[in-house]
């Protein structure tokens, strides 16, 4: 049962990072229009908020593939989430057809915040970095 676990918890985790990954890339790729349309959002000091974005975009699910540090990974993805959902998917805002959609994506980063506590409180399982390292197995549930 070890084993499925620990092969849940790392399809979770790839599966998790195949949402930021090739979006951090997109976006550090087309860097000044990811800056013109924080611009155009309001926020002040745009490149440097682009910049951020992109490192957290990026460097997160890095660390989330290979299972290192997950608690503060797990924190810092839903720091991101949250903003980049307050920033972008204000549904509230938008008419139809567009409020649609973009409430189907603040959903989404409901529930993906959901799954990122799921990680924080699992762990990443024994096939990772941090798992190796301590000799971490699948999740066990917390004692009283």
């Amino acid at each position: 049962m070890e084993r499925v676990n620990d092969t849940a918890l790392l399809l979770g985790r790839l599966l998790m990072a195949s949402l930021f990954l090739p979006s951090g890339i997109n976006k550090a790729m087309g860097f000044g229009g990811f800056a013109q349309r924080l611009a155009e959002q309001g926020l002040p000091y745009e490149q440097a908020v682009a910049a951020v974005g992109i490192a957290l975009e990026i460097l997160l699910p890095i660390a989330l593939i290979v299972g290192i540090f997950p608690r503060i990974t797990a924190l810092l993805l839903i720091v991101f989430v949250i903003a980049a959902t307050g920033i972008g998917h204000r549904f509230w805002e938008f008419a139809e057809p567009a409020r649609r959609g973009q409430e189907i994506n603040f959903y989404k980063n409901v529930a993906l915040i959901g799954g990122l506590l799921f990680y924080y409180v699992s762990g990443p399982g024994a096939w990772s970095i941090a798992g190796r390292s301590v000799g971490v197995r699948a999740a066990q549930p917390a004692r009283a």
